[in-house]
């Protein structure tokens, strides 16, 4: 695919927020979703936890079972006792809050293109009248280093490109302890999946800040369309006071109750995929409330772009052979930047 059509978007984008903000009784006829694929559409299963896994047990090698099942099973699931103090977290998460509630023209210096995403957007993939989500974001990259560009972060509130790069650091520590513990579920030695990535210094990160306003029509529309996350896992600070989240279990979708202080953890499709199969990328989606907004963050833990993922050989058999094809994170990634999100997953 040419990388020119990607340096802007199809349309002008709106700001999702200032939407919201503006009294309007009904939503635009551009967020509204097909019957089959709005928030009734399917059964919905109010308010189940996921399964919920303590890092300090899988450190140890206590619950690196049960955290396994988690992946077969969900391919969702909630950590705690995961080493980031709930002051920090609460920080990061209202410092977000704060610069997604400062005026537009400032939030628009910081205006993205879908060539990198990297900035204040609200739109996803670049298909003509295309039907759009309800919610603002704003993406920055913050692994390999030599892509991070803190000129490109909010300079606003005072201090936050500081937080961000602590709340960052910490993050990615929670991720080599759970890349480790993921492979020896898989009954591979615990650095396999961190090699496959690429090593410690190797991975790619970003983050993703999420705004979900307020929406007069909830029933019509959806936060964030359905689907798996592209990359390895996802650490989600979720908005514990308001659910939005629902994953889908067999057929149900199933509202996610965050625990306090703890993070949402859901396997990508590259994990899927060198597990071949046996962890699961599973669709997700969000919801959107008439009489609150919500805020949540991700944190996207990625392989190197340019190394082949592909089932570790380890794992196939005569009876399982490999499920997937070889791909580049990269190859993957710009199939996802023209495509939007929906439909992502690699699953057979």
């Amino acid at each position: 695919m040419n990388s020119s059509c990607l340096q802007s978007w199809p349309e002008p984008v709106v700001c999702v927020q200032s939407l919201a903000e503006s009294g309007i009784s009904k939503i635009p006829g551009r967020y509204v979703k097909p019957p089959s694929q709005r928030p009734d559409g399917a059964m919905v299963v109010k308010m189940k936890n996921i399964p919920v896994v303590d890092m300090e047990k899988v450190e140890s090698g206590a619950a690196v079972k049960e955290m396994a099942e988690a992946c077969r099973e969900w391919g969702f699931f909630q950590i705690i006792n995961h080493g980031i103090s709930g002051e920090m977290m609460e920080c990061v998460k209202e410092s977000w809050k704060e610069f997604f509630n400062q005026p537009l023209d400032l939030k628009k210096q910081y205006a993205n293109t879908p060539a990198t995403y990297e900035g204040y957007g609200s739109r996803l993939g670049i298909e003509k009248e295309a039907i759009l989500d309800w919610s603002d974001y704003f993406f920055l990259n913050f692994l390999p280093l030599s892509l991070r560009n803190p000129t490109k972060w909010p300079a606003f509130p005072p201090s936050f490109k500081k937080l961000i790069e602590e709340y960052g650091d910490e993050v990615v520590k929670v991720c080599v302890k759970l890349m480790k513990g993921l492979s020896m579920g898989l009954g591979l030695e615990e650095e396999y999946l961190l090699n496959a990535f690429g090593g410690e210094k190797g991975i790619g990160g970003s983050m993703r800040a999420n705004m979900y306003p307020k929406c007069p029509q909830p029933d019509l529309t959806l936060g964030l369309s359905p689907h798996s996350d592209p990359g390895g896992i996802t650490i989600l600070l979720a908005d514990q006071n308001v659910p939005g989240l629902q994953v889908l279990k067999g057929n149900d979708w199933i509202t996610v109750d965050p625990i306090p202080n703890a993070f949402l953890v859901n396997i990508g499709d590259q994990i899927q995929v060198l597990s071949n199969g046996i962890y699961k990328s599973v669709k997700h989606r969000v919801m959107v409330n008439p009489k609150k907004e919500r805020v949540s963050l991700a944190f996207f833990y990625n392989p190197k772009s340019d190394l082949i993922i592909e089932p570790a050989k380890e794992l196939l058999t005569k009876d399982r052979p490999s499920l997937f094809p070889p791909m580049t994170f990269d190859e993957y990634r710009l199939y996802i930047r023209k495509k939007g999100i929906c439909g992502t997953s690699k699953q057979q």
